[in-house]
């Protein structure tokens, strides 16, 4: 190319090269908010440490939807065993009262219960700070050697499974620690639903007429509040069946690793 047609052309290749540069400009761009959460660890496995005081040992899966959304899927056991600092609560009756001191040491029990929730984060979200949930909750409680006294203080053990259905809401907040780990706070969760419970008594001999009609009487006198009860007596032995309302609150201190 001979230099004066180069510099005829130069105008041309500059106004094409600047408007390649404009184009190029306005190609676009990896959204910032995709970015942002690509700098954020969207799944979280915790342990709630309070739980384990009372022997129930919950862990909670939570997966980051986006910056204010998660779900979380807690799973809550208790193997058998007596009743929760059994022991302190024995000692505080005495021998004040030996019929409860004695079902207080008897009693065993266990449970389990599975907790979905949707959490929505109220300030920097990706899984941190505070958070406001709702939440459903199954729950089944096992019970044996619930003591029941007839006759002269000859006793019936009645066994039996409690099963619960509750939604709710929860208030809390989570923070990160470092890179890899959180601490999640559940501050408050009451929940509400219903209950349902059957328990049943095998006597190890039959029953008379009259140790009928005085353990059916004691089994009317066990007072629920708000419950429906339904009771069967005969010379094998005794049903328990109740139904009604079933609440709670949920709370803990939650320690998890975040990846």
């Amino acid at each position: 190319m001979h230099l004066k047609h180069f510099c005829i052309a130069l105008p041309f290749i500059c106004a094409t090269v600047k408007l390649q540069s404009q184009d190029s400009s306005v190609i676009p761009q990896k959204p910032a908010d995709k970015k942002e959460e690509a700098d954020h660890k969207m799944n979280f496995i915790k342990l709630n440490l309070t739980g384990i005081a009372l022997k129930n040992y919950a862990i909670q899966y939570e997966r980051v939807l986006s910056k204010p959304v998660s779900l979380s899927l807690s799973y809550r056991i208790m193997p058998t065993s007596k009743l929760p600092f059994a022991g302190t609560i024995s000692n505080s009756i005495g021998d004040d009262d030996p019929e409860a001191k004695k079902t207080i040491e008897n009693l065993r029990m266990s449970n389990f219960a599975i907790t979905p929730e949707l959490r929505f984060y109220l300030g920097k979200g990706y899984g941190k700070g505070f958070y406001i949930a709702l939440f459903y909750r199954y729950a089944s409680f096992t019970i044996d050697h619930l003591p029941v006294d007839y006759d002269n203080n000859t006793s019936l053990d009645l066994s039996g499974k409690l099963t619960s259905n509750t939604g709710g809401i929860m208030f809390g907040a989570q923070w990160n620690l470092g890179k890899h780990f959180c601490l999640d706070w559940w501050l408050f969760g009451p929940h509400y639903g219903s209950g349902t419970g059957n328990f049943t008594g095998v006597s190890s001999q039959p029953l008379t007429p009259a140790q009928q009609d005085e353990l059916r009487s004691n089994l009317e006198d066990i007072d629920i509040p708000l419950t429906t009860k339904t009771i069967s007596v005969n010379a094998n032995g005794a049903s328990l069946k109740l139904s009604g309302p079933w609440g709670g609150i949920r709370s803990g201190v939650l320690l998890g690793i975040r990846f």
